[in-house]
Order: structure tokens, then sequence, then C-alpha cells
């Protein structure tokens, strides 16, 4: 089976671990946010940052929305954080963001520990 969005996955994984490497962790969430808009902006990968998304039920427009931190190349959510350890409701969440936006892959990254911790999550 193929990895879906292999080339770009792997250069957003990679531009994350080259914040990892330079940061460390222990800086807030909104710290690996900046770096990450610098890099995908040195490295001229296209991403939108608080992408809303709102959620249709039954043809109505819910009040609340979902804010992915980026969309990337237009069809990866990459979802950061800086925890002690990811839970599943991080992943449930990068779920809900795959399915609010009907994208197919969703990247779970986590800034908040000794190594760089990712997940791909596929919908």
């Amino acid at each position: 089976m193929a990895i879906i969005y292999k080339e770009e996955s792997y250069k957003v994984i990679g531009i994350c671990m080259e914040i990892h490497n330079q940061l460390g962790n222990g800086f807030l969430e909104i710290v690996y946010k900046d770096a990450l808009e610098y890099e995908f902006q040195q490295a001229n990968i296209p991403f939108q940052r608080e992408q809303k998304y709102e959620v249709n039920y039954k043809g109505k427009i819910l009040p609340h929305h979902f804010y992915a931190d980026f969309v990337v190349y237009d069809k990866i959510i990459l979802e950061a954080k800086a925890v002690s350890s990811l839970v599943e409701w991080h992943e449930a969440q990068t779920l809900n963001y795959l399915k609010v936006s009907n994208l197919k892959l969703g990247l779970l990254v986590n800034f908040g520990q000794e190594l760089l911790i990712y997940k791909r999550l596929l919908l």
C-alpha cells in the first residue's frame, strides 16, 4: 500500500524535526507554530495557518467552528502540540478536522517531549 502524500508529509516532518532540534522541548505551542510558519515560508511550502472550518449539520451551519493549526499543500492538516504526551483526544481532534475539511491526511506533531513525536492519521 502506498503512503499518501509521501513526499509532502516527509518535507513537513523534516521541518518539524529541524524546529525540534533547534528549539528542543519546553516552549509554548505558539512558539513552535511561529517557527513552522517561518520554515514553511523559507521552503516555499504553501500553507494556511489557523484555517477555519464550519460544521454542517443537516444543512445547518453550527455556531462553533474548528480551527486547524495548519493546512499544508492544500491537502494535509498539521496539528501542532507542545504537551508532555499525546492522548486520544488529540487524535480525535485531528480526525475531526479531517472530517470537516474533507482532507485525507492529518499529521499530529508533539514538540513537548524530549524526542519529536508524530502520527499520521488517515480519514
